[in-house]
């Protein structure tokens, strides 16, 4: 049988593990907005019992650990979504960015006759290029006319020239973009290595690494963010890390890290340091930077410089061989080879009566050139798929847009889905407030009947001490 003194040992001990169970009440609730916090809980056993001639004898009740009641299997799905969600995000931001460029109103289907533009858009700059020659046709020597053509051809260069421009911003953005997530992926590392040895120390000792475990996969949800990362639980508490094949985190310790390089090609791309092989991602926002830089920015600007210099060279073709007003030929209307460099020949800018519109010399009322010229807005064009040059450029344009609806559909599923696991997340390793309100009250109770025990055992020891002393 206890005595006395064992019976408020064992009270004394209840006490303290109810104080415990308050504590881990306590910040429970104080991370309830802390999205990276996992609920604990402090597991509870019965002390270890006496044998006694009637059988065994409770001692009471002790304490064996803080635990979390983290999710790996959620954990893992929530870090693979949210480098999908996060290479989406690149690329519709990118797109979206390419979009303001080109100053179209861009849809998802493709239109044979050029589809509907902006007003400000290269598309309504080309057909008022054609519908400028097409009035000077009427009377190909009225100097309004042909300044009217010059000045509607000045507009197509610039429009042009702001687009490739634009779109050479984006890809420059998007490296920049690339070398900042780069960087951050390394400092994510190198926090993921210190965390890793934090624990393994926690653990080893004996202790509890619950937080540090949070702050640990909040860190890495933050880097597959940035890259797809493949990670591999130790039996010491922690957790390696790899990218594109390559070991980065191991233990306590950063065994590579993450640099960018240039190729062949003059393109940025991502490389691991120690050796500077590339490293193949499959998501993550530095893998949606490289796709939208080397996919559909690329498909559009190559479209572009291909339209412009089919543009240059239909027309030249054509022009070249008319007569101006003085009897002059053989210039050239654009200048350049590319969307980037397509101007219009300085002469005819200066001197609109250099325009060489008549098909023969000393023939200012002739219209032949002009005409042909005019004519070319309908004219389909081998190198441009059989297409007119609008026709071209209204499928170019809704190539874009067919890219960033897919983006978008893409994008909205993952957000979707990324919501859904963290809701899951949220219900199994997340604060309920009103449990803790009622595991506060349970616990408060147990101290209060704990305290009232001592009390009593108190009670009774003052009365055999005082049978003694009578």
């Amino acid at each position: 049988m206890m005595s006395l003194f064992n019976i408020m040992n064992m009270a004394g001990q209840s006490l303290s593990v109810q104080q415990q169970a308050t504590a881990v009440a306590g910040q429970n609730l104080a991370n309830v907005n802390n999205p990276a916090y996992a609920d604990e809980q402090l597991q509870i056993q019965s002390a270890t019992p006496l044998q006694t001639s009637v059988g065994q004898e409770g001692t009471g009740v002790e304490s064996t650990a803080i635990t979390s009641l983290r999710n790996a299997l959620l954990d893992s799905q929530i870090v693979a979504e949210g480098s999908v969600t996060g290479s989406l995000n690149s690329q519709q931001s990118a797109l979206q960015d390419a979009e303001t460029y080109l100053d179209e109103q861009i849809s998802g289907s493709t239109s044979s006759d050029g589809g509907t533009s902006s007003p400000n858009g290269l598309a309504a700059d080309l057909s008022g290029l054609f519908s400028s020659l097409q009035t000077l046709s009427n009377d190909p020597s009225n100097i309004s006319d042909r300044q009217a053509v010059v000045q509607s051809a000045q507009q197509v260069t610039e429009q042009f020239n702001q687009v490739s421009s634009g779109l050479a911003t984006v890809a420059s953005n998007l490296n920049t973009s690339i070398q900042n997530d780069v960087a951050a992926s390394n400092q994510d590392l190198t926090q993921i290595a210190a965390l890793n040895q934090q624990i393994i120390q926690a653990q080893a000792s004996g202790g509890s690494a619950n937080d540090l475990v949070d702050e640990r996969e909040k860190t890495i949800e933050d880097l597959a963010g940035k890259m797809n990362v493949t990670t591999a639980a130790q039996s010491d508490g922690a957790i390696n890390v790899s990218i594109g094949g390559f070991t980065m985190v191991s233990g306590g310790s950063t065994t590579d890290n993450l640099g960018t390089v240039t190729n062949a090609n003059g393109q940025l791309v991502i490389a691991e340091g120690n050796y500077g092989a590339p490293v193949s991602l499959s998501g993550g926002s530095v893998e949606g930077s490289l796709t939208a830089r080397d996919g559909a920015l690329a498909t559009l600007q190559s479209s572009l410089n291909t339209l412009a210099w089919q543009v240059i060279s239909q027309v030249n073709t054509v022009y070249s061989k008319g007569y101006d007003l003085n009897g002059n030929t053989g210039q050239n209307f654009f200048t350049g080879s590319t969307a980037a460099d397509i101007g219009v020949n300085s002469t005819l800018v200066n001197d609109p009566s250099t325009f060489q519109a008549a098909g023969v010399a000393g023939a200012p009322g002739d219209n032949t050139v002009v005409s042909a010229l005019a004519q070319l807005a309908n004219q389909s064009n081998s190198a441009l798929n059989n297409q007119t040059l609008t026709q071209n450029y209204a499928e170019t344009v809704s190539t874009l847009g067919s890219s960033l609806q897919s983006v978008n559909d893409q994008l909205d599923n993952s957000t979707s889905v990324s919501q859904m696991l963290a809701s899951q997340r949220a219900s199994t390793s997340g604060v309920d407030t009103d449990t803790e309100m009622t595991n506060l009250m349970q616990f408060q109770k147990a101290y209060q009947a704990s305290a009232e025990l001592i009390t009593t055992i108190n009670e009774m020891m003052e009365t055999v001490v005082n049978m003694k002393t009578e």
